[in-house]
């Protein structure tokens, strides 16, 4: 089994974005009085929970993701801690056989130090699993473990799953590559996303290869649409898609759904190469979801979306064919855009 961890924390590509904070009123000679300035400067900066380069004013929401900008305390933007996740599998993976995958927060040059994770819809670490052709997708949270890591069991072959919703186990029934991304909150930091890729032994998945563009999908008896503003979707500014959901033909309201992980919804969304993820919480307007992201490349992207009614999450997968060009601006997109 090899496993290689990248991180690439505060960015929503592969790369890493460090947060800016804009000073005001005139620079003072004295130490303190600069310190005392530059917090009072943090303490009225909001940011992005998810996507740390983006900051704005109080009530804004985010382009990439559409979550609704925080207030940054002052200690939370002096931190300047470099975080990653220690990954160990045990015994190393092999498709249809039991494991455990371990995940331990830790500061780069102080690894003995515990970690303390906030929560983050409903879970301190959201992990979400993909085959790295992704045609496999699975969404699972590991659970807390006295030693400070994260672990989640890997059932043998034909098991079943025995907690629920909010599940902590998966399966590799298929070998091969996989890539796992790791999404979780530091106490006191920013915002932390790290791809961790994982060989599982044995015969491996047949790779499947997507292009032609896929907007609607069936799941459950639900048919979910991805319609982007003016027909297309495209690589630069803010893309607006609406989630339009219809049962036995007929369109329903979003607003009808049960809160899963503390969303109506909870949309993500790979390119081919995994490289580029995006996640994005779609908040309800007249009844149909309300996506508004940035792709920052063309190309081939999957996607799947997961609501819940009835206490049974639904999952919708697409494949998304995004286009050199800039996204039409609604007045919407132009406000958000304008104030970022």
């Amino acid at each position: 089994m090899k496993a290689t961890i990248k991180n690439i924390a505060f960015a929503l590509f592969a790369g890493a974005a460090s947060m800016a904070i804009t000073s005001c009123g005139s620079k003072s000679s004295n130490a303190d009085a600069e310190h005392d300035h530059a917090a009072g400067d943090h303490a009225h900066t909001y940011a992005c929970p998810m996507h740390a380069d983006v900051t704005g004013k109080e009530g804004e929401t985010c382009p990439k993701c559409g979550m609704k900008l925080e207030l940054v305390s002052a200690d939370k933007a002096a931190n300047t801690n470099t975080y990653f996740m220690a990954f160990k599998a045990t015994p190393a993976v092999e498709a249809g056989k039991p494991a455990l995958l371990s995940f331990t927060p830790s500061i780069k040059g102080n690894e003995s130090e515990m970690v303390p994770l906030d929560i983050q819809h409903d879970k301190k670490l959201h992990l979400i699993v993909v085959s790295k052709d992704l045609s496999y997708f699975d969404h699972i949270h590991p659970e807390f473990q006295a030693n400070g890591s994260y672990d989640i069991n890997v059932l043998a072959k034909g098991a079943n799953y025995t907690n629920g919703r909010f599940h902590n186990e998966t399966k590799f029934e298929q070998g091969g590559d996989y890539v796992l991304f790791a999404d979780y909150v530091p106490s006191g930091a920013s915002h932390q996303l790290e791809r961790i890729e994982l060989n599982v032994s044995g015969t491996p998945y047949k790779a499947q290869k997507y292009t032609t563009a896929k907007t609607v999908s069936i799941t459950d008896g639900y048919e979910v649409s991805l319609v982007p503003e003016g027909g297309k979707f495209f690589n630069e500014g803010t893309s607006h898609i609406s989630g339009i959901i219809k049962k036995d033909g007929k369109e329903i309201s979003a607003d009808t759904f049960e809160n899963y992980l503390a969303a109506k919804a909870h949309v993500v969304v790979i390119s081919e190469d995994s490289q580029n993820y995006l996640h994005v919480h779609p908040e309800v307007v007249n009844g149909r979801l309300d996506l508004h992201t940035t792709f920052g490349k063309p190309g081939i992207f999957r996607g799947w979306m997961q609501f819940q009614t009835n206490g049974q999450v639904h999952t919708a997968d697409f494949v998304i064919v995004v286009e050199e060009g800039k996204a039409p601006e609604s007045e919407h997109a132009a406000a958000t855009e304008h104030a970022h």
